[in-house]
């Protein structure tokens, strides 16, 4: 576990983050991490990846394209 460090950023609460946890999420000054719920109610912080978001893309097209099959593999 990593501890992050809140601090005030004018009106505003920033999160400071050691280099071993920039490394581990390969982000740097500048860049946009995102903070998403797990399944288990967790909460996740993530560096965007276009490769990860065009997967996830291409996962609800297939669900929308074939939306009665999976119903049906459902029951």
């Amino acid at each position: 576990m990593i501890p992050l460090k809140l601090t005030q950023v004018g009106n505003s609460i920033g999160a400071v983050f050691p280099k071993e946890a920039l490394h581990e999420l390969r982000a740097a000054k500048g860049d946009t991490l995102y903070l998403t719920r797990a399944p288990d109610g967790s909460l996740r912080i993530s560096a965007y990846d276009d490769n990860v978001q065009r997967q996830i893309d291409l996962g609800e097209q297939l669900m929308d394209e074939h939306r009665e099959v999976f119903r049906a593999l459902a029951k």
